[in-house]
């Protein structure tokens, strides 16, 4: 039985300059910024289950994809805001977006499995898919990253108010004319962007750890909304690239690491929370 070498490595200075280390931090960079603004209203509107369900629904997208030799990120952003849409459509209040989130999500996990079986390559993505690959991230989807956070950073200046309005308090958003409707369908079609983005780094399975867990965190810490999204970004960041750094160290799989952090400042600032009240 082979064994597993975790030892320290001397060399893990030069790793970190390595040009996939650096792409790797610019990428965690890129995702901090939508994770942070996304994570805070995620947990304001009660749709944890959806944002961890639509990682999972753009599977079938990403195995499509290489199944059809188109890059999984594109498959992946396509099932995601398909089914975001229709779960912002379907459901215009939180009990209602539970159940359509489910009913997606089960079809698209079974639609991703059946996919997976049609092509040996796409069995082979399933565990980057699945857990992340950060490490392999390109220039060009840096890039991509990059001119997402810029659209998402408009999108949340225009409709800022009425998207936190309705977050907060949705009844008596909408008895002040808010169109509640709307507003789901605006933050699911950004929230699946983020998504699309998030999952190269930690895969769908612990998307969590980039996107709810450092905003949980930071809703402890921080007063206002504004500075729960600065918080979330930074302790979203601290997570990434402290991951990138003891993964050079001690030679680990990165979204272990990443997770392992995120998690980590979660319960101790938790604990300290409880603690003081």
């Amino acid at each position: 039985m082979s064994s597993v070498d975790f030892s320290f490595d001397p060399a893990w200075m030069t790793t970190l300059q390595a040009p996939f280390m650096v792409n790797a931090a610019l990428a965690g960079l890129c995702i901090s910024i939508a994770a942070g603004m996304m994570g805070y209203f995620t947990i304001a509107r009660h749709s944890t289950f959806a944002a961890h369900a639509l990682a999972h629904i753009g599977l079938p997208g990403a195995t499509g994809a290489v199944l059809l030799g188109l890059p999984v990120s594109v498959g992946l952003g396509v099932f995601a805001l398909g089914g975001a849409l229709v779960i912002g459509a379907l459901g215009k209040r939180a009990t209602q977006r539970e159940i359509a989130t489910g009913t997606v999500l089960a079809f698209a996990t079974g639609l991703g499995l059946f996919f997976a079986r049609l092509s040996t390559s796409a069995s082979q993505q399933m565990q980057s898919i699945l857990f992340g690959s950060i490490l392999t991230i390109t220039t060009g989807q840096i890039v991509g990253f990059l001119l997402f956070d810029i659209v998402l950073l408009l999108v949340v200046t225009i409709v800022y108010r009425p998207l936190l309005f309705s977050s907060l308090d949705e009844q008596v958003a909408q008895a002040k004319g808010v169109n509640i409707g709307v507003m789901n369908v605006i933050f699911m079609a950004m929230m699946a962007g983020v998504i699309t983005i998030a999952v190269p780094a930690v895969g769908t399975l612990l998307i969590f750890a980039l996107v709810i867990t450092p905003a949980a965190t930071a809703n402890i810490l921080a007063a206002s909304p504004f500075h729960a999204m600065l918080l979330a970004g930074g302790i979203c960041l601290l997570s990434i690239w402290g991951g990138l750094v003891l993964a050079a160290m001690f030679p680990t799989p990165p979204s272990f690491m990443i997770v392992t952090i995120s998690t980590v400042l979660w319960a101790v600032t938790k604990f300290v929370a409880s603690r003081r009240s």
